[in-house]
C-alpha cells in the first residue's frame, strides 16, 4: 500500500526558506516518480516539481524555477523527497502535497496517490 506523508510546513516571513519532506513508502515500479504540488486558497492545485525514478528533475511552470529545489534519497520502496524553498513570497502560501505516478506528468489526473498536505504560510 502506497503511503505518503508530508512535513516541514509552517509560517515564514517573505524572503525566508522552508524545507518540506515527503516520505513515500510502499512504492512499486508503477509509482516511481514523486511530485510536489500546491493549492492556494481559491485556486486550482498546480504542479511545483517532480523527480523521476532515474532522478530526472522537472519543474512545472515558472514559480519554482531558481527558488525551489527537489531532491530524493532512500531505498526503492521507501523514499524521502525534499522540496527546498528559498526566497518565499506571500503568493507561495498554499497547502503543499506530494504524490506518486509512473512519470513526471503535469496533468494532475494521472497522479495516483496523494498525501494529506502541509500548510505553508508566508506573511509579512
Amino acid at each position: 500500500q502506497v503511503h505518503l506523508v508530508e512535513s516541514g510546513g509552517g509560517l515564514v516571513q517573505p524572503g525566508g526558506s522552508l524545507r518540506l519532506t515527503c516520505v513515500a513508502s510502499g512504492l512499486t515500479s508503477d509509482e516511481s516518480a514523486i511530485g510536489w504540488f500546491r493549492q492556494a486558497p481559491g485556486k486550482k492545485r498546480e504542479g511545483v516539481a517532480c523527480i523521476s525514478s532515474n532522478d530526472h528533475l522537472t519543474y512545472f511552470g515558472d514559480s519554482a524555477k531558481g527558488r525551489f529545489t527537489i531532491s530524493k534519497h532512500g531505498a526503492f520502496n521507501t523514499v524521502y523527497v525534499d522540496l527546498q524553498m528559498m526566497s518565499l513570497q506571500p503568493e507561495d502560501t498554499a497547502v503543499y502535497y506530494c504524490a506518486t505516478y509512473t512519470r513526471c506528468s503535469p496533468l494532475l489526473l494521472f497522479w495516483d496517490y496523494w498525501g494529506q498536505g502541509t500548510q505553508v504560510t508566508v506573511f509579512p
